[in-house]
């Protein structure tokens, strides 16, 4: 490595460590959405007892913006090379 590549490299890292940082808390405030949201608007509609049912929509409903998010991401990275 030269002297220029270092920083370039550590620039990178770092910038690549925040990144997911913020993925991370973007994640969980997402989390928190649905969950609330499920809980507001998907347990009334199926009644009570609802416990798996709820869980299961929400695990669909994260599944699917994870596939979708990454899709897109894949999409972004193969027009950029």
């Amino acid at each position: 490595m030269t002297s220029k590549s270092l920083p370039k490299a550590v620039v990178g890292k770092i910038t690549a460590l925040t990144t997911s940082a913020l993925g991370l808390i973007a994640a969980l405030a997402w989390n928190n959405v649905i969950q609330e949201t499920v809980n507001a608007y998907i347990k009334p509609l199926i009644g009570g007892q609802s416990g798996l049912v709820s869980l299961l929509i929400y695990a669909v409903i994260i599944t699917v913006l994870a596939v979708v998010v990454t899709l897109n991401l894949s999409r972004l990275e193969q027009k950029l090379k």
